[in-house]
């Protein structure tokens, strides 16, 4: 005896739809573990993935009626596919290009600390030849160049210039705030600024090429 599944054609067409969101998913998880297993090159592995993304935005387009919920769908017929679910709902782009473009935010970011440090570098000696040696105009300086050195993750832990503006503000911060720094002191500070500074462009990658 046979049995239908549907009993017009617009369940039928339902029925087919889902199967094919079904293959879509199946297929978008073979694919991700394949990538993540090195079975399929990047180049392969972006171009099936954006295929696959395409025909699923517009499946689930003409399905957002019946199938409102992706993640309850896979989970009703049991699919198991929490990569394939993450790829085409979550993020909705291919593993490469995500990569790409954490990569590129992370250069961008760095760029931005690295241009805030010589910022403060500069700001801190321009101030210390202009006279600014007292305590209150010297340790917010300090402070954000110290700052902004710990924030950039290039720069190991025992950098100079880290050390360096560590022991000048633990130093400035028994003094009083109207306290200026002597002749000396602030020779000494300058030249131990210049001297980070030169350290610090020396550590950026490709300095001097």
């Amino acid at each position: 005896m046979e049995v239908k599944l549907w009993n017009d054609k617009r369940e039928r067409e339902m029925y087919e739809n889902f199967a094919e969101l079904f293959a879509i998913i199946k297929a978008t998880e073979k694919l991700e573990k394949a990538y993540i297993r090195d079975l399929i090159s990047p180049s392969e592995y972006e171009t099936e993935c954006q295929k696959l993304i395409v025909h699923f935005k517009t499946l689930s387009a003409t399905l957002k009626d019946m199938v409102p919920n992706i993640e309850r769908f896979a989970e009703t017929y049991k699919m198991d596919c929490s990569a394939a679910v993450y790829r085409l709902v979550t993020s909705g782009v291919p593993a490469t290009v995500e990569h790409r473009a954490a990569a590129s935010a992370s250069t961008s970011s760095s760029a931005s600390v690295v241009a805030e440090c010589v910022q403060n570098f500069i700001t801190s000696m321009d101030s210390l030849k202009l006279n600014m040696v007292a305590v209150d105009q010297v340790y917010p300086l300090l402070s954000d160049l110290s700052a902004s050195l710990n924030k950039l993750s290039i720069l190991p832990p025992d950098f100079e210039g880290k050390i360096k503006m560590k022991e000048w503000l633990l130093r400035l911060s028994k003094m009083g705030a109207s306290d200026e720094l002597t002749e000396q002191q602030a020779r000494q500070l300058h030249f131990d600024l210049e001297s980070s500074y030169n350290s610090f462009m020396a550590a950026l990658p490709n300095a001097g090429n």
